[in-house]
Parts: C-alpha cells; sequence; structure tokens
C-alpha cells in the first residue's frame, strides 16, 4: 500500500481504527459470523461493510428486528467483542496509514475516533504498537450519536483544541466519511489505497 501523506499542511489528524489503522474487518466479519449463526441472524458480508462505523449493539438491535428474531443485544455484543478480542493475534496494521501516524506522532495532535468499544479499540491499538501516540482516542462510549453523525469527530477535535476546519479525517466506510463531512472536515477515504475486502 502506498503511504498517502495529506496534500496540504492541517492543524490536527484524526484516525479512524478498524479498516484504517489496524485491517481488523475480516476479523470482526468472522466474530460477527460466529456469534450471529449462534442466534439465526444473517447478516452477509456486503451488509457488514456498509454497516462499518454504527456500534455493535446498534447493529445487532437492527439486525434482530429486521429479522424478527428476539434477542438480548448486550449479551450478544459481549459476545460477539469477545470472539473479536479472541483473534486478535492475527490482527496485523495497515501499514500505510500508520505511517502517516508515525510520521506526524508528536509534530501535530491526533486522535482515533471510532465507533467501536473501548477496550476493543485499545486492544487494537496496543497490538500494532501505537497505543501511546494519540492526543485524544474517541470511543462508542463518548457521544450519544454514532456515525453518520460528526459528533465523534467534533469532540476529537474539542479534545485536542483544535478547530473542526482544520483537521484531516482518515477513514475506510461511507459513514465515517459522510461524518467527517458533517463535522466539517476534510477526509481520505483510505479505500482507495487499500483493498481491505481482500485482505487475510
Amino acid at each position: 500500500m502506498k503511504t498517502h501523506f495529506p496534500s496540504r499542511d492541517y492543524a490536527a489528524l484524526i484516525f479512524d481504527c478498524d479498516g484504517t489503522l489496524t485491517n481488523s474487518m475480516p476479523v470482526h466479519f468472522q466474530a460477527w459470523t460466529r456469534t450471529l449463526s449462534g442466534y439465526g441472524i444473517a447478516f452477509p458480508e456486503e451488509r457488514f461493510y456498509e454497516m462499518a462505523g454504527i456500534p455493535t449493539r446498534q447493529i445487532i438491535e437492527r439486525l434482530s428486528d429486521e429479522q424478527c428474531i428476539a434477542i438480548d443485544a448486550f449479551a450478544a455484543a459481549d459476545q460477539k467483542e469477545s470472539a473479536f478480542l479472541e483473534m486478535i493475534d492475527s490482527l496485523t496494521a495497515i501499514d500505510g496509514i500508520v505511517e502517516v501516524a508515525s510520521h506526524y506522532r508528536g509534530q501535530i495532535p491526533m486522535a482515533v475516533a471510532s465507533g467501536g468499544v473501548r477496550d476493543v479499540i485499545l486492544r487494537q491499538l496496543e497490538r500494532i504498537g501505537c497505543d501511546d501516540w494519540f492526543d485524544a482516542i474517541i470511543t462508542a462510549e463518548d457521544t450519544q450519536r454514532h456515525k453518520p453523525y460528526p459528533d465523534v469527530f467534533l469532540e476529537a477535535a474539542r479534545q485536542m483544541r483544535v478547530e473542526p476546519t482544520l483537521c484531516l479525517v482518515y477513514e475506510d466506510a461511507d459513514l465515517g466519511l459522510e461524518a467527517a463531512r458533517a463535522a466539517g472536515m476534510d477526509s481520505i477515504d483510505v479505500r482507495a489505497h487499500f483493498p481491505i475486502k481482500h485482505q487475510a
């Protein structure tokens, strides 16, 4: 993957985690399949990628409503995240994006802004060796609204004390890119540089 540095100067950088800093999406999909198959809930891969950025519990609630299958969304979410963490040793970094973060580390403020739960995001960042690089780490627990709403990115800017319009977002999901636009931030779609779905 080619490293994609900003095309101009920004006051701060914000990175999504799953599918942006970490090549976690195939691992997440395995965890989803393992968990939801036990409940008889279908979650096709295309739909999985469409819902990237939505917190786990909300995805489960939506799928169970659509498929008329009663489920304890909190318990199922815990199951899914546990299944993911069991496979975390197979997780790899997306080198071209991590290289950008490494280059700007200590030069300008940087944040992670994710729809994932904090423990899982921190474990991923620790796994790829960059858990102490960021001035702020915003996760699903930190905002009431989630992508495509801009709240997670605005909270990252607030914690970094940087104007939102001076931030650049690295994202891999349509909902995340929509959230960045709503926050008034420029963004880079990393999918143009990294064939996420086809990585093992």
